[in-house]
């Protein structure tokens, strides 16, 4: 015959699971990554003493102001991220927690994920030249010679797209009239590009702002979907353009250079 417990025994004995479930979870790897703001580079300079847009074929305007592609850094996949990682995460301004598999969404070794993100950095960089030099050819540029050549250091992805485009049609042919497409600003931003000059959206766009922020950027141009997560961290002294195609962003920056025409904002 079983002796009735008392109350307080009874419930530590029901606690026990809950405690030991909560002990495991501390200690446990999660499926998460604890993303941060990265560096920025202007495409319009160099990158580890070579530019970051090399054009040969025709020639090159001497540009001011910066197109700063802005991008994040995470823990790598290899890195084990707990309980504890998570909770200071959620609650900081300045960190983000991203299921892993939305960081690094193809391969499970490092290598695997290099060598698919530097696939991806070079059908970006592939796409961001068709797309330029097919602007320019539409607004009556001869491109036929142009050859373009893109490097960005180890970063990986297709996320700096716009930014290269927006840098190869400044470095050709600036605002279309002489002047520069940043008007001496400096101009950050991110999204994705095709061959067709549609901007794409990105991860990290909260970061990104952040980044773009601490390096000087005064206005960020942000794919058209995710202007309320730029508008989430970005300061109220930074403009926001939402931007869908690249001939959507060179109207946007020479309308805001000119100080005409209706900018979009966010």
């Amino acid at each position: 015959m079983l002796n009735r417990l008392s109350r307080p025994v009874a419930l530590a004995l029901c606690a026990l699971p809950v405690v030991a479930l909560l002990a495991v979870a501390g200690f446990a790897p999660l499926p998460f990554s604890v993303a941060q703001p990265g560096p920025t580079t202007n495409v319009l300079g160099d990158d580890g003493g070579k530019p970051v847009i090399k054009v040969t074929g025709a020639p090159t305007r001497d540009t001011r102001g910066a197109l700063r592609a802005v991008t994040i850094v995470a823990t790598g996949p290899d890195a084990p991220v707990h309980l504890g990682d998570v909770l200071d995460g959620w609650f900081a301004e300045d960190r983000a927690i991203m299921p892993r598999d939305s960081v690094y969404p193809e391969g499970n070794t490092t290598k695997e994920i290099e060598r698919h993100n530097k696939k991806e950095m070079k059908g970006s960089q592939d796409a961001a030249t068709e797309a330029a030099l097919a602007y320019l050819g539409d607004e009556g540029r001869n491109t036929g010679d142009v050859k373009v050549a893109l490097q960005l250091g180890d970063v990986g992805g297709p996320s700096a797209g716009l930014l290269f485009s927006l840098g190869i049609v400044d470095l050709l042919d600036g605002d279309g009239s002489g002047g520069d497409l940043t008007g001496g600003k400096s101009i950050a931003g991110t999204g994705t590009i095709d061959g067709d000059g549609k901007v794409g959206a990105v991860g990290g766009v909260s970061l990104k702002v952040q980044a773009a922020d601490r390096d000087g950027a005064t206005v960020f141009l942000v794919p058209r979907a995710e202007c309320s997560d730029a508008k989430a961290s970005a300061p109220k002294s930074m403009r926001l353009i939402p931007v869908s195609t690249l001939k959507g962003a060179v109207t946007a920056l020479t309308d805001l250079e000119r100080d005409s025409g209706s900018v979009p904002s966010c």
